[in-house]
């Protein structure tokens, strides 16, 4: 049986790309109720492209839809990080794991990040698929931190790396995560460095997404070839 696979990305200029390789295999245009999708045949599978918009609300309504009513078999998700610990600009990095770093109940006594269940909200990648994607070489692993703020505070990113650990942080990936652990559907994310996020991440930011580089575009269309 064909699988279907669906993949997030959040900004324009990170759709963009994968909406211009994709001409090349026939892709059809189309709207997830209000997103911009397309979709095409690709050796033996069906890609579903969303391009959801920016932060944990649109991408956990991307993922929704793509599962439930596209039915797909798993979620990629790509786009721009900023650097944590140990990643430099341009770096490729695959999610290990996704924290909801903003997850904030301290005014009522919680630790930062933790929910009233008691647990860090920590979701995980499927194994199987980090391993393939990591098998194509000068890629890396790590954890993700997502939260609804672009991070360019010094402060609060050293705060994030000493309480969560984590390698990068963007604005969607665990939201999705999380959608993918309830329904059971396989996620992975991989992400391109784009910036510190310290006090010089804007401007860099803004150099690297102004590109739309066809890099993690490549990548996932070498990527999904194995699935």
């Amino acid at each position: 049986m064909k699988k279907t696979v669906g993949i997030v990305f959040a900004d324009e200029m990170e759709y963009k790309p994968f909406e211009k390789a994709a001409e090349t295999f026939g892709a059809k245009k189309g709207k997830l109720f209000s997103q911009n999708c397309l979709s095409f045949n690709y050796k033996d599978l069906e890609i579903i492209a969303v391009e959801s918009g920016i932060g944990k609300v649109n991408a956990a309504f991307a993922a929704s839809g793509l599962i439930l009513n596209k039915n797909v078999d798993i979620i990629l998700n790509a786009g721009l990080s900023g650097a944590i610990s140990q990643l430099r600009r341009g770096d490729i990095v695959a999610g290990e794991s996704f924290t909801e770093c903003d997850f904030d109940l301290t005014a009522i006594g919680y630790e930062l990040g933790i929910k009233p269940d008691g647990d860090i909200s920590v979701h995980k990648a499927d194994k199987q698929l980090l391993e393939k994607l990591l098998s194509l070489g000068g890629i890396r692993s790590g954890k993700f931190g997502t939260g609804d703020i672009f991070l360019s505070d010094s402060e609060k990113k050293k705060l994030f790396r000493e309480k969560f650990g984590i390698c990068a942080f963007d604005m969607e990936t665990a939201a999705i995560a999380c959608v993918c652990e309830k329904c059971g559907v396989p996620f992975l994310s991989v992400r391109k460095i784009s910036d510190d996020a310290d006090d010089s991440s804007v401007e860099d930011y803004r150099e690297m997404n102004n590109k739309a580089e066809s890099h993690l575009s490549d990548i996932l269309l070498e990527f999904v070839a194995k699935i």
